[in-house]
């Protein structure tokens, strides 16, 4: 049997937003493996992060039980631009010796 996985296809961890009901200072981000903490206009928390597997997953999930807050909703989503990982650096036209730089 497989273990549970979160990973997406290129096999990079998967990533959720986890919206609570009320309010988490970012402090607490480092007791959520270092996922982003945004504060709703409507009253919420957002998480946003990578989640390597299941397990992870529902590690997560019991310590957000555990502060108390009601969970609203838990999203798989696409990691944005920035959150994909390092951008492959782009090649540079060779500098012109002619130009005196």
């Amino acid at each position: 049997m497989n273990p549970p996985t979160a990973r997406s296809q290129d096999g990079r961890p998967s990533w959720y937003e986890i919206r609570l009901q009320g309010r988490l200072d970012p402090r607490w981000a480092t007791w959520f493996d270092g996922m982003t903490l945004t504060a709703g206009s409507d009253g919420t928390t957002l998480l946003r992060g990578p989640v390597v597997d299941q397990t992870a997953l529902h590690g997560l999930l019991q310590r957000l039980r555990d502060v108390g807050l009601p969970l609203v909703a838990v999203t798989r989503v696409q990691p944005g631009p920035r959150e994909n990982g390092p951008t492959p650096p782009r090649s540079r036209a060779p500098e012109n010796p002619d130009s005196g730089d």
